[in-house]
């Protein structure tokens, strides 16, 4: 009996494992596997189908009024002409938290995601930092894009004795623009594109689905334009045939059209096509719009919608503005 009793002594008295190694262990497994989980998520979003986008237009300068946004206006139409159902548009600060929350929650809820804005060479020009911290990523200088940038771009007629291979705050200023965000467990092909061969700014991807572009029109929409070949496999129509809008104008008022518009909405919306009605102040004439992919469909609408808003179709709003102004010089 005492034998026993030693030995559940010695049992007792071993030494507990030590958790302070099994945890960091554990923890570190965690790390590793959210990691994979995150690149697999990056992967996915980087090649499903595009049915959704969303655009977050970035800057003090718009919220100020200084500077008008146009990017976002031809973002809305580039998505129309491919398909593409534009769910929201954001403009937002140079604030590195909002910047950051932004980017997250789009890329979580949309398919195709674009920023505008913030990657210039100043201190204000922040989007880059701020879409790489919120992602948890290193910003890393992108050999390829510095060296477009010293092919393609010119130093500023004020910059005279700038060199590439000389330290300088104008250098360390233009630098800023190529340390991109960069997932070092992917493929880094696939988060940076160069669409343009006259242009030496990169399109930084991040997060599969979130496309990092600059805030100047011209370049904003040179960049959409190159990336538009790359997108158009993964849209719901391969030929790029995105969405048809079809136009009618009628001299009924709003209130007047709009019991059998709602009638009309709730028959076409099942084919996925929507209504909408639109005053035009100080004309005459009102107008009303079909929306939708299906354009057989849509065109064997045509009389019933002439009949119901007492109008004509038209190419473009003032068409039945014109013909009326004819004839009432006549």
């Amino acid at each position: 009996m005492f034998s026993r009793v030693n030995q559940l002594t010695r049992h007792i008295s071993r030494p507990l494992p030590n958790c302070s190694s099994v945890l960091p262990a554990a923890a570190s497994r965690s790390s590793l596997g959210a990691s994979i989980m995150s690149r697999s998520a990056a992967e996915d979003r980087s090649k499903r189908m595009l049915h959704t986008a969303g655009c977050i237009i970035i800057g003090d300068e718009v919220l100020g009024g200084k500077t008008v946004d146009t990017n976002s206006a031809h973002f809305a139409k580039y998505c129309f002409l491919l398909g593409m159902n534009l769910k929201r548009i954001e403009v937002i600060g140079d604030d590195e938290v909002e910047i950051g929350e932004a980017a997250r929650r789009m890329s979580e809820n949309y398919d195709f995601v674009v920023t505008s804005g913030g990657i210039g060479p100043t201190h204000d020009d922040i989007t880059y930092e701020s879409i790489a911290k919120a992602f948890k990523l290193p910003l890393k200088l992108h050999d390829d894009a510095l060296k477009r940038m010293k092919a393609l771009s010119k130093p500023h007629p004020s910059q005279k004795n700038f060199s590439w291979d000389s330290p300088s705050p104008a250098l360390d200023a233009k630098l800023r623009m190529v340390k991109l965000p960069i997932d070092e467990s992917r493929d880094e092909s696939s988060q940076v594109f160069f669409v343009d061969d006259s242009l030496w700014v990169p399109i930084s991807v991040v997060n599969g689905n979130i496309h990092i572009l600059p805030g100047i029109p011209r370049l904003f929409t040179q960049l959409l334009d190159g990336l538009k070949p790359l997108l158009i496999p993964r849209l719901e129509n391969p030929e790029g045939k995105g969405v048809y809008r079809m136009l009618f104008s009628t001299p009924m008022a709003e209130s007047e059209v709009a019991g059998y518009l709602t009638k009309l909405a709730a028959e076409v919306e099942p084919n996925g096509v929507k209504v909408g009605s639109y005053p035009r102040w100080g004309r005459s004439r009102n107008s009303v719009t079909l929306v939708g992919k299906d354009k057989e469909y849509m065109e064997s609408l045509v009389p019933q919608i002439e009949k119901g808003v007492d109008g004509v179709r038209v190419e473009r709003e003032e068409d039945a503005d014109e013909s009326e102004d004819e004839a009432n010089v006549k």
